[in-house]
């Protein structure tokens, strides 16, 4: 049975069997999209639940029954936890459910990675097909593919205590490009923001501000601003929220735009009419993501700036933020999952502790000298 409602309910119900075993409770959700997403992860749960019942006793299992098990006492804490289903499913197609986990070795996961290297990114465009890109990064193989697949094998041996093939995965990860920090200089910034107009300017102001990506940017909306208590509320990858603290740079920016447009915080003004888009000279439209592209695609040579995109004004909020803080706050502000995405910009407190021992390497122009007379009457302070 699919979600449900039941009469004089605003909030939608599941219900469902497993194993002989009926599970059902209220999801919370108001909307079908998010009470079905609710019942799958309830779902996975309940098949976890049943399946680690069942091998409480055995001495080896199915990889199906070691991915539910895994799932129902570590991945369903993820904070992504619908990205960990997709990953699960991927190696349940490809692994086999009814593989025993004795027999995947070395050959197995070499066979799973070299798959894994030959697909390539699905992306949803505006028209809400899907199509496909690039081929998938290393990055995303390990931890899409490797890695998952090795806390699974690893739990099953070292917690449930059940037999496993031999595999040694360090042999099986790839090797990562290390991703580019690159971070604007106040004047490069102040150039970039004068290349600007129309509205243009305040977006990558709000971007440098902030760290937020392009598209939390244009899909801001008034409803996520709260000028009260001094903060708005950004969605990110995976559909996944986050509330940002206003500064007062960024308080005064954003209600500056509060008269532009009932509905999108970030606007335009239309150069010239076009009656194909439907624009009339002079009027605000909210910005697109073509808009934005071209826009900055112009402004960066214009200033006299090279090898500088959108997404590193991402960067350089996050470089500047963790001069000021740590990467804790770093990591909050960019609304990473894992801490250890963030450490990459932990140059900048490399940058700090260099410029400090910089110090170390110049003479003090007024050394101290202390006298035998001085040590004593200090040594006498103490006792």
């Amino acid at each position: 049975m699919s979600v449900y409602k039941r009469s004089g309910k605003e909030t939608y119900s599941y219900d469902f069997v497993v194993g002989h075993r009926r599970f059902s409770g209220d999801t919370g959700a108001t909307k079908k999209r998010d009470a079905k997403s609710f019942e799958d992860n309830q779902r996975q749960i309940a098949k976890a639940t049943v399946a680690a019942e069942s091998a409480l006793q055995a001495d080896t299992m199915t990889f199906e029954i070691a991915a539910l098990r895994w799932y129902h006492e570590v991945g369903q804490h993820h904070k992504n936890f619908e990205t960990t289903l997709k990953v699960l499913e991927w190696l349940r197609q490809n692994v086999g459910a009814g593989t025993d986990l004795r027999d995947i070795d070395d050959a197995t996961v070499a066979r799973l990675v070299a798959r894994r290297r030959g697909e390539r990114v699905r992306r949803k465009h505006k028209d809400g097909k899907f199509h496909e890109g690039n081929l998938v990064s290393s990055a995303t193989v390990n931890r899409s593919c490797t890695q998952p697949l090795r806390e699974i094998i690893l739990r099953a041996k070292n917690v449930w205590k059940v037999s496993v093939g031999d595999i040694t995965f360090g042999k099986h990860l790839l090797k990562e490009q290390k991703e580019r920090v690159r971070e604007a200089s106040v004047e490069e910034e102040s150039a970039i923001m004068n290349a600007l107009g129309r509205g243009y300017e305040d977006a990558v102001r709000f971007a440098f501000l902030n760290g937020c990506r392009r598209m939390e940017i244009l899909g801001l909306e008034w409803q996520h601003v709260d000028f009260f208590s001094r903060r708005f509320t950004v969605t990110g990858k995976g559909g996944h929220s986050r509330t940002i603290p206003m500064s007062q740079e960024t308080f005064d920016l954003l209600w500056a735009q509060k008269d532009n447009h009932p509905v999108r915080v970030f606007t335009f003004e239309a150069a010239r009419a076009n009656k194909k888009l439907k624009l009339s000279r002079g009027k605000r439209y909210p910005l697109t993501e073509s808009g934005l592209k071209s826009a900055m695609r112009r402004a960066v040579p214009a200033a006299g700036v090279s090898n500088f995109r959108f997404h590193d004004t991402r960067h350089t909020a996050a470089t500047r933020v963790l001069r000021k803080s740590n990467l804790r706050v770093a990591q909050r502000l960019l609304g990473h999952a894992d801490i250890a995405t963030t450490t990459k910009y932990a140059h900048a407190q490399d940058d700090d502790l260099r410029a400090a021992l910089e110090a170390t390497s110049s003479p003090t122009r007024n050394p101290t000298n202390g006298t035998d007379e001085e040590a004593k009457t200090m040594e006498g302070k103490r006792n």
